[in-house]
């Protein structure tokens, strides 16, 4: 469960968390920029988990699909599209939490179905270049810890589908707990305490470790 050493994209991520640090309290960052740049960071490692399992649907075509102690095999179409409607819906309620708490949507004037029109109008220069650092830093990892090793080769797809939830469940946590310091004007403490518990988890939690331990079972019951 926890690291003992971490990757080159690990340190990768840590530096693209330390950016808003740095841009916040020392080139004077919007707070509130950098709060839309982590709620878009979900976007992001969606897209990258859809581009994973394209490679190994395209290396495999069809993967077992697990329902209520049946299998059967279907495309790996189906896994894409599947994860498509429900990460989608996932970041929906997200971005409404994120943007009610923070004060953000009464701002923008930006409710839960006009979001998807109106959300580029929340980013400016700045986020620009914080959203273009994440993109690379995400898809550095992808390169180098999936797409290099090989691993699209036997990950099944049942279980890359749900690999993202872990760390976003962390990340929701925390831009919840760091959006309460916007609401009283505390930007910089909420960017502090954001990026700690961003980088606390991202050198701790081994997440590709999680994700081996799932395939391992997975494969054992299904008889592979």
């Amino acid at each position: 469960m926890f690291k003992r050493t971490l990757t080159q994209s690990d340190i990768f991520l840590i530096a693209a968390n330390l950016l808003p640090v740095v841009g916040v309290w020392f080139f004077g960052w919007n707070p509130k920029q950098v709060f839309i740049v982590y709620c878009f960071e979900t976007i992001i490692i969606g897209f990258y988990n859809l581009v994973k399992m394209a490679a190994i649907t395209a290396v495999k075509k069809t993967d077992i699909w697990q329902n209520n102690g049946t299998q059967t095999r279907v495309s790996g179409l189906v896994f894409m599209l599947f994860f498509l409607v429900h990460y989608g819906m996932f970041v929906t309620i997200q971005m409404g939490l994120f943007f009610g708490v923070s004060g953000i949507g009464d701002e923008y004037k930006i409710g839960f179905f006009n979001f998807f029109y109106k959300w580029p109008q929340l980013i400016t220069h700045d986020a620009m270049i914080m959203l273009g650092v994440f993109f690379i830093s995400y898809g550095y990892k992808t390169v180098t810890e999936f797409i290099k090793p090989g691993l699209y080769n036997t990950t099944p797809l049942g279980i890359q589908m749900f690999q993202p939830y872990m760390r976003i469940f962390i990340q929701q946590f925390a831009v919840i707990l760091g959006s309460m310091f916007l609401v009283f004007g505390a930007g910089k403490i909420f960017i502090l305490v954001f990026a700690f518990v961003k980088i606390a988890f991202a050198v701790y939690v081994n997440y590709e470790g999680v994700l081996n331990r799932a395939i391992a079972g997975f494969k054992q019951k299904s008889g592979k």
